[in-house]
């Protein structure tokens, strides 16, 4: 059961990471994919603000031009009301001016978010891939730890079925030795009276060869007979 936990544990780690690799290579495509519009953006932007800059002198030159040539063609007559000339020169050019000045600041702003949209998603995928990292490093101590233990409890398994195999080896051959002292007291039982009488007859063979030889008279011999 220890093995076969180990084994899945590690299974799973070994998914794990590879998912962790699949996500942040993803996320670096993603990073990659998302710097590029962000750079897309930040030229146009900035292309914008140029062509428009570029315009607006012109058109600030145009306008005083004109201006100059209307004040020299200007008949004779009464001098204009206090601040008429600032009215005519503004009406002239403060409408297209005024629109070409919002735009670029539209554009400058639109760069300045892009900026900061583009460093808060590069620290994002800094502080992802960090993570990702530690969280890789982790899974793979903790899968060397697990391979190792699971080395451990085969071997210990292996040592095991060694040593039952040793065991059921001596309980056969113990086995063996019941069945054949078994057979031996079977027969020794079977045949105890019988070995008895041998042996009650042989003490009586030797109580007569010894009056024999202690100079009993063969009748009396007999008699003992």
């Amino acid at each position: 059961m220890t093995i076969k936990t180990l084994t899945a544990d590690i299974d799973r780690l070994k998914t794990e990471i590879k998912e962790s690799q699949v996500q942040m290579k993803r996320g670096g495509e993603d990073r990659e994919k998302q710097n590029k519009e962000f750079q897309q953006t930040v030229a146009d932007q900035r292309a914008t603000q140029k062509l428009l800059n570029a315009a607006l002198e012109i058109l600030k030159g145009f306008y005083e031009k004109k201006e100059a040539a209307l004040l020299q063609q200007e008949p004779a007559g009464p001098p204009p009301p206090p601040g008429f000339k600032d009215y005519k020169k503004n009406a002239a050019a403060g409408g297209v001016m005024g629109m070409i000045q919002q735009i670029i600041n539209d554009a400058k702003a639109m760069e300045a978010d892009a900026i900061r949209s583009e460093e808060d998603a590069q620290k994002a995928y800094e502080d992802f891939v960090k993570e990702t990292n530690a969280s890789i490093e982790a899974k793979s101590k903790e899968m060397v730890n697990k391979t190792e233990e699971k080395a451990k409890a085969e071997a210990d398994l292996t040592e095991s079925n060694e040593s039952k195999e040793n065991v059921l080896l001596e309980l056969e051959q113990l086995s063996n030795y019941n069945a054949e002292l078994h057979q031996s007291c079977d027969f020794v039982m079977k045949n105890f009276e019988i070995r008895q009488t041998a042996r009650d007859e042989e003490i009586d063979a030797l109580k007569q060869a010894k009056a024999i030889l202690s100079g009993a008279k063969f009748s009396e011999f007999l008699q003992m007979a």
